[in-house]
C-alpha cells in the first residue's frame, strides 16, 4: 500500500469514500446532508494536507492532517481518517495513522490529538489505543448517534517522541 498526497484528480475517489461515512452519521460530527462539494472542500481544505492510501491503483482510504489549534496550540496535530467500506479490515486505517504520525513528527508537531472520537466507534478506539493514544477526556452524551441516541465522545492524545 502506498500513501501519497492527494491530488485534485483524486476528488471523485475521495468523495466515494467520505460521502457514505458522512451520510451514515455514525462516526463524524458532520451534517449527513452535506453536499458533495462541501464535503470535498472540507476534507481537502487549504488549512490541511490530505493524503490517500492506494493499492494497485485503487484509493482505499484518505486522511487529512492539520494543526489542532492556532497560535499556542499549533504544535499539536489533528487528523481525520476514512476508509472505503470494501477495504475494512485490511489495515488501511492503521497504515494511514502510522503515516500521519511520522509525517506529523517530520513537520515538527510535538503531539497528536483527536478531538471527538465517537465512543461507539470501537474499532477506531481500539486501533488508536494500540497505536499509543490515550483517552484524555470523555464528553458524556456529546454525540447524537442515529441509531443509539446520545453517546459519549472521546478526546484522545499522543505525544510524538523525540
Amino acid at each position: 500500500m502506498d500513501i501519497r498526497p492527494a491530488r485534485p484528480a483524486d476528488a471523485a475517489a475521495i468523495a466515494a469514500i467520505i460521502l457514505p461515512v458522512i451520510r451514515a452519521g455514525e462516526t463524524y460530527a458532520l451534517d449527513p446532508a452535506m453536499p458533495e462539494a462541501d464535503a470535498i472542500a472540507y476534507w481537502m481544505g487549504a488549512d490541511r494536507e490530505t493524503f490517500v492510501a492506494e493499492a494497485d491503483g485503487e484509493i482505499l482510504g484518505t486522511y487529512y492532517i492539520r494543526a489542532n489549534q492556532a497560535g499556542g496550540g499549533s504544535h499539536v496535530a489533528n487528523c481525520g481518517y476514512m476508509t472505503a467500506a470494501a477495504a475494512t479490515g485490511r489495515g488501511v486505517a492503521q497504515a494511514m495513522c502510522l503515516h500521519s504520525l511520522a509525517h506529523a513528527k517530520a513537520r515538527g508537531f510535538r503531539a497528536m490529538q483527536f478531538n471527538f472520537v465517537v465512543s461507539t466507534n470501537e474499532r477506531a478506539v481500539r486501533l488508536w489505543q494500540r497505536l499509543g493514544f490515550e483517552i484524555a477526556g470523555r464528553l458524556p452524551g456529546a454525540f447524537r448517534h442515529p441509531a443509539l441516541g446520545f453517546v459519549d465522545a472521546l478526546v484522545m492524545f499522543r505525544a510524538l517522541e523525540g
